[in-house]
């Protein structure tokens, strides 16, 4: 498929040499839209059509996985009005995707602790794991990461293997990087190449916590609603520039 040039970065971007996996921590919604005197719920409903976009464009140039963090352990603090509105684009996106996935070929799976989340969401992700395990190990995913923290994935995980130990299923002494990897919400999928960060902040917020050991990391002062094709292929520029060595030395 070409892919149409949307920056003049993106003939700068060495096509054989994509990150496998992208992850997004997609920030500043509310500031975009209090910038522009619209109420915070407008910023989340452009955030979710920038996803669309940018999820749609890593496909098409052949980015294998795209994680994104949808909402996360701490964002029940926001307003319930707020909170509401992040529920309800997110069920119609799922919706969506129930109808969707099958003809474009995209993958979806969800990361977090599904226990709080509304009874039909928590369907429809199961609606949508279903049709991601018939799709093709191949196609591109899209991993959204819905009340989830790094922490707290960590302390599930740990859980669950603390769990098959008292089972006998597994002992103590066999628990090795490669086994809890099986134990974390992102097991069979690896670790993302790199972590973009919108908005202007410099952290990482609890995202992937584990997974991020190896990650290159890309901040931007744009705001998530503003991201576009430009911006990831000048995040991608910059990875592709990056000497990866983890951890050993340039020979």
């Amino acid at each position: 498929m070409a892919v149409k040039q949307t920056d003049s970065l993106a003939g700068q971007v060495d096509m054989t040499r994509l990150p496998r996996h992208i992850a997004i921590i997609m920030d500043g919604n509310g500031r975009w839209a209090t910038r522009r005197g619209l109420p915070r719920t407008a910023g989340h409903k452009a955030g979710a059509e920038t996803f669309r976009r940018i999820a749609t464009y890593c496909k098409n140039i052949g980015v294998q996985y795209l994680t994104v963090y949808a909402f996360s352990t701490e964002n029940w603090k926001r307003s319930a009005d707020e909170v509401g509105a992040i529920m309800a684009l997110l069920k119609k996106y799922m919706e969506e995707a129930v109808e969707t996935m099958e003809r474009d070929n995209i993958r979806l799976h969800f990361f977090g602790d599904m226990t709080p989340i509304a009874p039909e969401l928590r369907a429809l992700a199961r609606e949508t794991d279903e049709i991601t395990e018939h799709l093709s190990a191949d196609a591109f995913q899209a991993n959204v990461c819905l009340n989830y923290g790094g922490r707290d994935e960590i302390l599930r995980a740990v859980r669950q293997f603390a769990a098959d130990c008292a089972a006998g299923k597994r002992k103590p002494e066999e628990l090795d990087e490669a086994l809890f990897s099986g134990y974390l919400d992102s097991r069979n999928i690896p670790d993302p190449d790199l972590i973009i960060r919108p908005s202007g902040e410099l952290r990482l917020s609890n995202f992937l916590l584990w997974q991020c050991a190896y990650s290159e990391f890309y901040f931007t002062d744009a705001l998530w609603p503003d991201f576009d094709e430009a911006e990831l292929n000048r995040a991608i520029v910059a990875f592709q520039a990056r000497d990866r060595r983890f951890g050993g030395v340039k020979k």
